[in-house]
């Protein structure tokens, strides 16, 4: 199949079916049930990769891999985490090694043991509002900036916990079968994260965490279509 007839495929509407069933269909070899998996979790795998990797470049080649190990190897998807976590694991597992192969030092792994108080992080949420005056929209861009710059400037080790669990809003549970820690090992670092943002930031930039690390429109096609390219080329599309 020629790669302008998968570009040719419309973004899917909303399909309800649950991550099972898309994974059974995919299994199949349904290029839809593969199309409607990546885009209920580009954004989460793509800024999942950002806390790993210094630039959206490199974030977008590591979704792109991530997926197709995934969906190469669905048989090892076994349901005991939920499909979005096993995919994010993945992709920070492909995000590190691809990092320590062009000879850039991650850590990933803690010097000291978790803190005493690890609960202490609810002492300092960073919710964003439901709504948003029309000040705050017209400043919203702004913040956005700055908020990024100074998530980018955490250690890799404090970045991606932050990201996934004031970003992407998981838990501690999933954060820590994500990134194959503790759960007080997670609200320790997030607690760090948080303490070396405070002294950066002001308190109005709160309200933007979501915004950040956007993934949509050319980026979000481009991942589509490679992989679902990539599947057909292995066979792995069921041809109609």
């Amino acid at each position: 199949m020629p790669n302008n007839v998968i570009a040719q495929h419309p973004p899917p509407t909303v399909d309800g079916r649950p991550d099972a069933d898309l994974v059974a269909s995919a299994r199949a070899g349904d290029a839809s049930a593969f199309e409607i998996i990546m885009r209920r979790n580009n954004r989460l795998l793509f800024r999942a990769a950002r806390g790993v990797v210094p630039d959206d470049a490199e974030a977008q080649d590591v979704v792109q891999e991530t997926y197709l190990r995934a969906f190469t190897s669905l048989d090892s998807f076994r349901g005991d985490a939920a499909l979005s976590t096993w995919l994010v694991r993945i992709a920070i597992n492909i995000a590190v090694s691809a990092q320590r192969k062009r000879g850039r030092l991650v850590q990933m792994e803690d010097s000291e043991e978790p803190a005493a108080e690890p609960s202490r992080e609810n002492l300092m949420s960073l919710r964003t509002a439901d709504s948003e005056s029309p000040d705050a929209m017209a400043e919203r861009g702004q913040m956005r900036e700055i908020l990024q710059a100074a998530i980018e400037r955490l250690p890799a080790i404090y970045r991606s916990v932050f990201i996934l669990r004031a970003i992407e809003d998981m838990s501690v549970e999933e954060t820590a079968f994500c990134l194959d820690v503790s759960n007080d090992v997670v609200k320790t670092r997030f607690l760090r994260a948080r303490t070396m943002l405070r002294a950066n930031l002001a308190v109005q930039a709160t309200p933007y965490l979501h915004a950040t690390f956007a993934f949509a429109g050319p980026r979000c096609d481009a991942v589509v279509n490679h992989v679902l390219t990539e599947l057909n080329l292995r066979g792995l599309i069921r041809q109609h």
